[in-house]
């Protein structure tokens, strides 16, 4: 149940902070026809999840919970593309190049066609 919490509590912080970035930004830029603000989310969100996990590999200074809260529940919150390319750095650290492909490539496109289809079943309700 305290994981629960931990996960929860992070992922409203790092949704809330999500939201804050990309008003921020489409204001700075006056309403731009580009996400930009998601796009610095998400760059944002993978700079901070490689700083955090290089921390936590050389330095062993997050406890399980603060991992949780961090990893899952604050960058979660913040971005899923954070994990999928953190995630994606391990594979390929590990020399397992045709799985980071491949979570690259599946992630986009069946991102994409889940999104497409879900906007095409609900026009269609």
């Amino acid at each position: 149940m305290i994981d629960l919490l931990l996960v929860g509590t992070g992922g409203f912080i790092g949704a809330a902070s999500r939201y804050g970035v990309i008003l921020g930004v489409s204001r700075l830029l006056g309403q731009p026809s580009f996400p930009w603000g998601v796009l610095a989310v998400n760059v944002l969100g993978s700079l901070l999840i490689g700083v955090l996990a290089g921390l936590a590999e050389t330095r062993q200074i997050f406890a399980p919970g603060a991992r949780l809260f961090l990893f899952v529940g604050v960058l979660g919150g913040f971005t899923t593309f954070s994990a999928i390319t953190n995630d994606t750095l391990t594979l390929l650290r590990s020399a397992a190049y045709l799985s980071a492909t491949a979570n690259v490539l599946l992630t986009v496109a069946l991102g994409l066609a889940a999104v497409a289809a879900g906007y095409a079943a609900a026009r269609a309700l």
